[in-house]
């Protein structure tokens, strides 16, 4: 069993573990029309997952810790589709005033960020406890700018031992919500392109809700 100290290192977990919870808060925040059950449901289902998760990788149990974050980033996804389906159901009834509106779909835009950098993070590569072990660059399913970095000339840009965290694919699951691509970063793998095609349009959804909205006021 690996020691218990080195288990985290090189790639931190905790913001991947935040980005969990905030999802979880956010669906707390949420009016009562755009979700399924008590507003707390979501935050109570993703912590009930996270704390096996969470002890299945402190224990070296990395299939059980994968299947379970696999599961966990299902549940949040199932969750997003259903509220914004739920947002646009709505629209036509203008029930909702218009800066709740808004805010609802910025919580939302917010959680199709959050969720699909949750996605890269746990796939790419086989996930991140994968990605450790097989060194290098550890990234399969994009080709990050740091991977197209010559040898030689790695070290004088301090990434010799540069490997994607969290924060690179919450870059990515950024840039893809934003301007519906990934911007700087190609995207090698089928799954990874379909998920980039999901995440864009939940996201250009929810921007052409609050447009119409906004026309209608006008």
């Amino acid at each position: 069993m690996p020691i218990l100290g080195n288990l985290d290192r090189p790639e931190p977990r905790w913001q991947a573990i935040l980005a969990l919870i905030a999802v979880g808060g956010i669906y707390t925040a949420l009016p009562r029309e755009l979700s399924v059950g008590p507003r707390w449901l979501l935050f109570a289902v993703v912590i009930t997952l996270l704390v096996p998760t969470v002890i299945a990788h402190r224990t070296g149990r990395h299939s059980l810790n994968h299947l379970l974050g696999i599961i966990n980033n299902s549940v949040i996804t199932a969750a997003l589709v259903v509220s914004v389906a739920l947002l646009v159901a709505g629209l036509p009834s203008h029930k909702e005033a218009p800066r709740s509106l808004l805010l609802s779909g910025a919580s939302l835009w917010l959680t199709n960020v959050l969720t699909f950098a949750l996605w890269y993070w746990r796939l790419d590569g086989g996930g991140p406890f994968d990605r450790h072990r097989r060194g290098a660059y550890g990234s399969r399913a994009f080709l990050f700018p740091q991977m197209q970095v010559e040898p030689s000339e790695r070290n004088a840009l301090g990434i010799e031992k540069w490997s994607p965290s969290f924060v690179e694919y919450l870059f990515i699951s950024f840039n893809t919500s934003a301007a519906f691509s990934p911007s700087d970063t190609p995207v090698l793998q089928r799954w990874a392109k379909l998920l980039n095609i999901g995440q864009s349009l939940i996201s250009l959804t929810i921007v052409a809700v609050l447009v119409s909205r906004a026309v209608g006021v006008l």
